[in-house]
């Protein structure tokens, strides 16, 4: 009972903050990001103010679709815990592998299908604010994604191995997004063909680097 409570409450979130993000990007496609308040969005889209700031932190965030509450706690967890054959001074030997399965992870929780990102990136390039905006965002997670690697391997802060790996890894990451969503238009996307993507594209980095 309690896990179909659970489950139930997650899909009425997860139906709450879709409806937030759709009423805010098709407002902001036809009066402009500045050409409506958050009480006018709230009005659209059947919720509380209240309620609009519980999901984003600001008007900018429900256009990106960024909320507050990512949920990827499990996914955090699995890879700072996963760290094994680590010899003194190095890394573990599969931090590699394992930060591409904590890339494919977090893609796995978006369901962006090819016009929906066409919709948000036209946005954007009308709306120089959002630009900035995602761009900070993008940096506070990548700063984020680099205190884990730190943590898993027990690195001191600035070591400059996990902003490396991060980089490395997220530039491989975001260039296999960018493929995937201009060749699948809008099929829901697909975990496996990503991961595959992804994974081919860091062998060609070890094969060089090797």
């Amino acid at each position: 009972m309690a896990e179909s409570a659970l489950n139930l409450r997650e899909r009425r979130r997860q139906k709450t903050l879709r409806r937030l993000t759709d009423v805010a990007r098709r407002l902001t496609g036809d009066r402009g990001f500045t050409g409506f308040t958050v009480e006018e969005l709230c009005e659209e889209a059947g919720v509380s103010r209240r309620t609009f700031f519980n999901y984003f932190a600001a008007k900018e965030d429900a256009v990106l679709g960024f909320p507050v509450r990512r949920d990827d706690d499990a996914i955090d967890a699995a890879f700072v815990t996963g760290g094994a054959d680590r010899p003194p001074g190095g890394v573990s030997t599969t931090l590699l592998d394992d930060m591409l399965a904590f890339f494919i992870a977090r893609w796995g929780r978006l369901s962006l299908t090819a016009s929906e990102a066409k919709r948000v990136f036209a946005i954007i390039d009308q709306e120089p604010r959002l630009h900035t905006r995602i761009l900070q965002l993008l940096r506070e997670g990548e700063q984020t994604t680099i205190a884990l690697v730190e943590r898993r391997e027990d690195l001191a802060p600035g070591d400059i191995r996990a902003s490396t790996l991060v980089h490395v890894v997220g530039t491989l990451n975001r260039i296999v997004a960018e493929e995937y969503l201009a060749t699948h238009g809008d099929a829901p996307p697909s975990l496996d063909d990503f991961a595959d993507r992804l994974r081919e594209r860091a062998a060609i980095v070890r094969a060089l680097f090797a």
